[in-house]
């Protein structure tokens, strides 16, 4: 599938995001894109996993611009926590726009450029050794083709395009195969609230709750697998 053209676009947290005119849709909030990431995935979920396990398996639906594996290795850093990262993505981004993308000089650890080429340049269907706590493996492919691996997870980050760009992914039968990727007790965090998505987490198996979003939304969702 040919990958969609991107314009790299700020957001008010000063960081960016990127827009994708085909779809009329953003990667991250416009209203701060590292604000969104580090309140939705590290917060309510990679911070919501007690602190005993250890590795963290962690499956990210949508590696994007890879702003939630950077953010998730500076908490594995600072927790001296092992993360294990495993990443999906149907369109990577080429080096001509992960390269534009200003993370790094928004977020203060000085080795965060250091960490951002690393992530992006890791090969893709190996497993890496990003740093010395986070092990990241990034997987070229459609989400509905992959095999299940089953109870391999801790927490899913499910950061696909919304609903209504992406309906397919938002479906029982994907949601169904996250229950099944994740351990007991294992949690799914997304930023979309929507009904439908709610009934199909429902549906899937899963317990969920409503939280406060960040700033310009006014809830998230968080899954847990009893």
């Amino acid at each position: 599938m040919t990958t969609p053209s991107v314009i790299v676009t700020p957001t008010l947290d000063g960081s960016h995001t990127l827009f994708v005119p085909e779809l009329n849709e953003h990667y991250h909030s416009t209203y701060g894109a590292v604000q969104e990431s580090e309140y939705v995935f590290i917060k309510q979920g990679l911070l919501a996993v007690g602190e005993e396990v250890d590795p963290v398996e962690v499956f990210e639906v949508g590696f994007g611009t890879g702003l939630n594996a950077l953010l998730a290795l500076f908490t594995a850093k600072a927790q001296r926590r092992e993360v294990r990262y495993t990443a999906v993505e149907l369109h990577p981004l080429g080096r001509e726009v992960w390269e534009r993308l200003n993370y790094p000089e928004v977020l203060s650890d000085p080795d965060a450029g250091k960490w951002f080429r690393k992530i992006h340049e890791a090969p893709w269907e190996d497993p890496c050794r990003i740093e010395q706590h986070f092990r990241l493996t990034k997987i070229e492919g459609d989400l509905r083709l992959l095999p299940i691996l089953e109870s391999a997870f801790q927490i899913v980050f499910f950061d696909a395009f919304s609903p209504d760009v992406q309906p397919h992914l938002w479906s029982r039968e994907i949601f169904g195969k996250m229950f099944r990727i994740l351990r007991p007790g294992g949690i799914l965090v997304t930023y979309s609230c929507k009904g439908e998505v709610k009934r199909a987490l429902k549906e899937a198996g899963f317990t969920t709750e409503k939280l406060p979003g960040p700033p310009g939304k006014r809830e998230i969702l968080r899954a847990w697998k009893s």
